[in-house]
């Protein structure tokens, strides 16, 4: 019975590389044609090329009446004058304008100085969306496609099946569907082993389907898309992301590696909970030898850039149709239907994109991703059909602040408050003032850049 079994799970893998070929072949010369499908896209405007079009931005529809920025601001000022988090930063932007940019608490207890627009932390993991977006640049300019194989450029990459690792696409790289198991050798990433020891290891790794046809979230294996890049555009990953990236966004605090956030003139340091309350540190190396997966660090002002960008606000940067490819859907990821309390109560479906993720909230599109390493926190996401973009970034491993998401989700699109804050407010009209415009309440200043920020306040020692 178990011989028999084990027949018909080599028959099943046989097949899904058999499949996989005879798709990349059918392809051809042809760039992959990857389409925006599934019930979470149906309601944003697409173009007849099928993608969509960001240009019908001013029919967004409008945000709930009871979302206000300044209450937004004021929670955030809350949890780090409660000391649930030493300091944080958020973005806000709608309709191609910045509502918010700014900072709050401190960069460190130990030396505290406040938390401003400019303050630089950690990305973690959404950094992946900008691995995805540089591909996505250079597939835009011939340098790549999306069907390239990894071992054009990595001829020497092998998998447990060799079969398998000759299958693997950038579009698998990207969206982790690689077929190996969850997090292969992360543990061995967080004690420190280098990242060519790493890579090499993936040959031992167990494989859970074939390439393209399973998802299985990754570090290491969705960091090989940094060899394929450097490769293909001649320059360290770092430097192409910064110039192809930053530098055009304007994102003049952003950088790569743990060598661009100690050389930030200022960052905020990472915090751990002890019996005697936070503690900075110094940052853990290890994840920023992953730099597609793990190694961006940016400011609130650098977010609301890059919110912009992927709100369809700098098409001379990042076009329509090249953001509908990297927005898409392309292979789900049930597993995040479950976990913290709001993706249980709102979310309907989970799928994986280029480097983001994509969720059904309650009926509406939403373009996502989480990051945590030691000391740091963040989220980032957007509801196209709103136009809206917000980014949540804090320097400890509270989750708590993870709660201002779905308040300001659930407040956008209409929905009733639910209690996603465990915190106390200062303020007792804080959730019943409803009637105040968006942007209303804020001393905004603008930047060299152009963008919008409010004025930063930091929080009681």
């Amino acid at each position: 019975m178990k011989d028999e079994s084990r027949r018909r799970s080599r028959r099943m893998w046989q097949a899904g590389l058999i499949l996989s070929c005879l798709m990349t072949q059918a392809l051809g010369a042809a760039q992959t044609p990857l389409r925006w499908e599934g019930k979470a896209a149906q309601s944003v405007p697409v173009s007849r090329s099928g993608f969509i079009d960001r240009s019908s931005a001013k029919n967004a529809l409008p945000l709930g009446s009871n979302f206000n920025v300044a209450q937004f601001e004021a929670m955030a000022q809350q949890l780090v004058a409660s000391q649930r988090v030493p300091g944080m930063a958020m973005a806000i932007v709608h309709n191609g304008r910045v509502l918010s940019a700014r900072g709050y608490g401190v960069t460190d207890t130990r030396a505290p100085l406040p938390v401003d627009g400019h303050t630089v932390f950690r990305l973690a993991s959404l950094s992946k969306a900008f691995a995805g977006t540089l591909t996505g640049l250079m597939v835009n300019d011939g340098t790549l496609r999306w069907d390239t194989r990894l071992t054009q450029y990595q001829p020497g990459f092998r998998l447990a099946d060799p079969a398998a690792a000759q299958m693997i696409t950038v579009a698998d790289l990207l969206s982790h569907r690689v077929g190996l198991r969850h997090n292969a050798y992360d543990r061995d990433l967080e004690a420190n082993v280098d990242y060519a020891t790493l890579t090499q290891k993936l040959a031992y790794a167990p494989m859970e389907c074939a390439p393209g046809t399973c998802y299985g979230y990754q570090n290491i294996a969705f960091s090989l898309i940094g060899d394929v890049i450097q490769t293909a555009s001649g320059m360290p990953y770092g430097q192409a992301v910064q110039n192809r990236i930053f530098r055009p966004l304007g994102m003049t605090d952003a950088s790569v590696g743990l060598e661009g956030i100690l050389a930030s003139p200022n960052w905020a340091r990472p915090h751990v909970r002890t019996r005697g309350g936070w503690l900075s540190l110094t940052p853990k190396p290890s994840y920023y030898h992953v730099a597609p997966a793990a190694g961006v660090n940016a400011s609130a002002n650098d977010m609301a850039k890059w919110l912009l960008a992927h709100t369809g606000h700098r098409p001379d940067v990042l076009s329509a149709p090249l953001l509908a490819t990297l927005h898409q859907p392309l292979v789900s990821t049930p597993t995040e239907l479950r976990g913290s309390s709001w993706r249980r109560e709102r979310l309907n479906a989970a799928s994986y994109a280029l480097g983001w993720r994509v969720y059904d909230y309650s009926g509406n599109n939403l373009v996502f991703h989480g990051g945590a390493v030691q000391g740091y926190r963040g989220v980032v996401a957007m509801l196209p059909d709103r136009d809206l973009g917000i980014a949540i970034l804090w320097n400890s491993e509270s989750s708590v602040p993870t709660g201002l998401l779905p308040t300001m989700l659930d407040r956008a699109i209409g929905l009733n408050d639910r209690p996603w804050l465990d915190i106390e407010f200062d303020e007792p009209t804080l959730f019943a003032e409803n009637t105040k415009p968006a942007n209303t309440g804020q001393t905004a200043t603008r930047d060299d850049a152009g963008t919008t920020s409010t004025k930063t306040s930091a929080a009681p020692n």
